[in-house]
């Protein structure tokens, strides 16, 4: 039975924490929605995300559209379901999900990045009563007894992974399903390198650019994706691979840079360098022949024991 206090809860706004971003950099760490060892300070990632929301909605079509319909389409949202969408961008998994749970279901979608939840408003428009949207940290996110949790590439953001992973699993009722998406290994190379090596320092630190959880490295395949899950509670856990190419232009290399959280390599660079990085970046991915990019995703769906 579904508890009402999710199905009453009021659309929230909370602190953001420091976060971590996701786009895997290399073989050890990845990054997303903008989805890698230790979080390092406590960076402006809410202003950072707000900066990139253009980019990152300019990827919808080619990225983030695909791969939430594959996600959607193995969490299997049902009619008068009660939905967490955690980490929901601009929509790309909440508006499907809210189409398939009906007018008698609810999809909370909870964002911390205040463009990016405009963005879906616009998106859904007057059409979509039963999606609630929020501008919040999902990490203190209290309402529970979801029939499903969903989070597409978003358990990258969390300053905490198994923390963060583990209180979207007590959002779900017991015997609720939890359904986690995460970049596969070796995502996006070899772009990162090329934007460090583009910088101006001529190759900086990856790890110390890019914001990222601790232990992402050790859930970049299907097995040791469902291995932690089931480790943090789930039961049933089934993983495996959405295989995906990305064929890549120069407007669209550069925006996947703009638009995830490559951003960060680029750092408090201004206008006139960032200029100049973004020419030696594509002079490099065109000397590299690199036409297209690995975009595979995980995704793994368990449930919470009854």
């Amino acid at each position: 039975m579904v508890t009402e206090s999710a199905r009453s809860a009021r659309p929230a706004r909370c602190r953001i924490r420091g976060r971590a971003a996701a786009i895997r950099p290399n073989d050890a760490d990845q990054g997303h929605n903008g989805r890698m060892g230790d979080t390092l300070g406590e960076p402006d990632l809410a202003g950072g995300f707000a900066a990139a929301a253009a980019a990152s909605i300019e990827l919808d079509d080619a990225l983030w559209n695909p791969i939430s319909t594959a996600a959607v389409a193995r969490a299997h949202p049902r009619f008068d379901e009660l939905v967490l969408d955690a980490c929901c961008g601009d929509g790309a998994s909440a508006l499907p999900t809210a189409e398939l749970v009906g007018p008698a279901g609810v999809v909370d979608a909870v964002e911390f990045a205040e463009p990016l939840v405009e963005a879906a408003r616009e998106r859904a428009g007057e059409r979509m009563p039963q999606l609630r949207l929020h501008v919040a940290d999902v990490t203190t996110w209290e309402p529970t007894g979801y029939d499903l949790v969903q989070c597409v590439l978003g358990v990258f953001h969390f300053p905490d992974l198994d923390a963060g992973t583990r209180h979207l699993i007590e959002r779900a009722r017991p015997g609720g399903r939890v359904a986690i998406t995460v970049w596969a290994r070796g995502a996006f190379d070899p772009l990162p390198e090329l934007l460090a090596d583009a910088l101006p320092d001529g190759g900086a630190s990856l790890d110390a650019a890019v914001p990222r959880a601790a232990g992402l490295e050790s859930i970049d395949t299907a097995g040791s994706l469902a291995q932690w899950l089931t480790g943090l509670g789930l039961t049933g856990v089934r993983a495996h691979a959405v295989q995906r190419h990305l064929e890549l232009t120069p407007e669209l290399s550069w925006t996947l840079v703009e638009g995830t959280a490559l951003r960060f390599l680029l750092g408090g660079l201004g206008a006139p360098a960032v200029a100049k990085v973004r020419k030696r970046f594509l002079a490099a991915v065109e000397s590299r022949g690199v036409a297209s990019v690995d975009v595979t995703t995980l995704i793994a769906i368990g449930q919470r024991p009854a």
